[in-house]
């Protein structure tokens, strides 16, 4: 069965957005993001909240950029082809491929689950994911952990108060001080 990730970035006290909206200080080094090109290649399709969807438009004309480096191109040939399904109450339409949410979380879930291939069904955006812990669905968290304190604003793990024991099972330091957790919901 394919399994459900959630992979973002966070301040080390633990927020994805500051308390200004504010994420300047996520952006990530050529180390950091060639990892994140690494990591895209596992993914077969990505769930975004439509903040999230919002934010990674930008990639989808990107490559008309010619400022972009080799790094950046090969992120939006890797990026742009990948599914996406976007969970909005708000958009009528997306861009890309990309297709709105028919169903709930679950259902959308589980269906994805169904479907024969391979690959990472990643979630990413705080409140998406939320629902998707509160419901039992994620199977690991990823978090990259960026050296800064902001002090409040959107946290990466929801305030639910349930306890979710988790397992460890990698870490890496990045030589401008990023460190990358992964760990295993303990089942």
């Amino acid at each position: 069965m394919r399994s459900v990730t959630y992979s973002m970035s966070a301040s080390l006290d633990g927020y994805i957005v500051g308390p200004d909206g504010r994420f300047d200080w996520t952006a990530p080094d050529e180390e950091v993001f060639r990892f994140w090109i690494d990591d895209i290649r596992g993914v077969s399709v990505h769930l975004l909240g439509r903040r999230l969807y919002e934010t990674m438009l930008y990639w989808e004309t990107a490559a008309q950029d010619p400022s972009l480096d080799d790094a950046q191109l090969e992120w939006v040939a890797l990026w742009n082809p990948l599914p996406k399904v976007v969970f909005s109450t708000t958009l009528s339409a997306v861009q890309g491929n990309a297709r709105l949410a028919s169903g709930g979380l679950a259902e959308e879930i589980e269906r994805l689950r169904a479907e024969p291939g391979e690959g990472e069904i990643a979630i990413g955006g705080a409140t998406l994911a939320a629902e998707a812990a509160a419901l039992g669905l994620i199977d690991e968290y990823r978090l990259m952990v960026h050296p800064v304190l902001v002090g409040g604003g959107t946290p990466y793990f929801s305030r639910d108060e349930r306890r979710v024991d988790l397992e460890l099972i990698e870490t890496r330091t990045f030589s401008s001080k990023f460190v990358y957790l992964r760990y295993r919901v303990a089942r």
